[in-house]
Formats: C-alpha cells, structure tokens, sequence
C-alpha cells in the first residue's frame, strides 16, 4: 500500500477549495450534497461527486499531518466500542480517547471479542508510541484479556460511568449517521465514514485549515 501523500496537481480548482470542502465534509455531518449547496452558496459551482473524490483522495493524507502536528497525548487513555452498521451489516467501531478528549486512534471491526480488543491494543501502541499510566474501559471481558497479555504493568479500571470521556466521543459519529441516513464504505457515491475521519478533533477549526489536502501546511 502506498503512503505518498497524493498531489493537487492537476485539479481544475485551487487549494483553497479543495481545503474548504475536505474539512466542511469531515468537520461537520454534512452530506455530499449538502457541500455542494453550501459551496454554491459562495459562488462556486461542483458537484458532489467531485466532493467525494476530493474526500476519499485527501482526507487521510489531512488526518495524518494533523497526527504528525498535534502535542502529546494524555497519559490515561478511555477505550471504548460502538455498533455501527455499514450497507446494512452490523459493525464495531472502536475508539479511543484520552483524558482531555483527544482521539487517539478508532478502528472498525466485525466483533468485539478479545482478538479484536487485541488488534486494538496493537494498533494504539504502534501508533502512539508509548505506554500509558491508566487504561479506562466499560465492563466488556475483552479488554481485561488484552490488557493482561499486552501491557499487565497498565492500571485498569473498569467502569461505564468512568468511561463518559469516551462515549461522549461516540456523538459525532451517531449525528453523521443520523443526517446520512446509513453508512457506507469510503468511496461509495451515497456517503461514507472513512474511518479515517475518527472525530471531528481530528479535523478542527485551527488544525484542518492551517493544512493543505497535500498535507503540507500553509
């Protein structure tokens, strides 16, 4: 798979656009069209077909420079799962946050059992590159199983009203399901959660407009 960070060369329309529809559509639950509507609205014409393009192509490449750029997370991570359903087939999407309610990292899977916890776990340390103080889940057996075979020096603590940290990052992800109606794989033409796009912290006020679709900043 390759990394290159994709390139603007090319496009008939500038940056700036291009930068403006990629963090309208993944900052706020906005659909396709409804980017399109409000880009009309500032005089410029496109179609949200080009919108979906633009998203699919430049959006990791915006998330991942916006990762490169932020301070060091917290040391007490909140992990939490959610049912979402993708073209009508029950999901999990994993996620976790720290204490001041940064996303570190989200990822989606067919269960939640402890493999998957486990492959979570991975993903994070690989990712983060560190090891936290505490690790705070709700009463799901499977984090205690991967907790134990990955990082037993970790405080656990176990408890769904410990966890609202996490939850309460759940919300952007049940208003973009809300507003589309469904999800679907990145790419298809009725909408997507790329799972890239993990929260709207990902793509904030300061973050996604200091960074070009290129991933290079301004």
């Amino acid at each position: 798979m390759s990394t290159a960070t994709p390139s603007c060369k090319g496009h008939r329309y500038p940056v700036e656009i291009i930068d403006c529809c990629v963090w309208l559509y993944f900052r706020f639950p906005l659909s396709f069209r409804e980017v399109e509507e409000l880009m009309l609205a500032r005089g410029v014409v496109l179609s949200y077909e080009t919108i979906r393009r633009w998203c699919a192509k430049f959006g990791q490449a915006c998330a991942n420079q916006l990762r490169r750029r932020r301070a060091q997370p917290g040391d007490r991570w909140h992990l939490d799962e959610v049912f979402i359903r993708i073209n009508g087939i029950t999901h999990y999407l994993w996620r976790a946050v720290d204490q001041h309610g940064n996303v570190l990292d989200v990822l989606v899977q067919p269960r939640r059992n402890a493999k998957a916890a486990k492959r979570f776990f991975r993903k994070l340390l690989k990712g983060l590159q560190y090891v936290p103080r505490v690790i705070v889940t709700d009463g799901l057996s499977s984090y205690q199983v991967a907790h134990r075979e990955m990082v037993p020096s970790v405080q656990h603590r176990r408890s769904k009203y410990l966890n609202n940290r996490a939850e309460n990052s759940h919300q952007p992800t049940r208003q973009r399901e809300r507003a589309m109606k469904r999800l679907n794989p990145c790419g298809m033409p009725n909408g997507s959660y790329p799972r890239s796009a993990a929260s709207p912290r990902t793509f904030d006020h300061e973050g996604i407009g200091s960074v070009r679709p290129n991933g290079e900043p301004k």
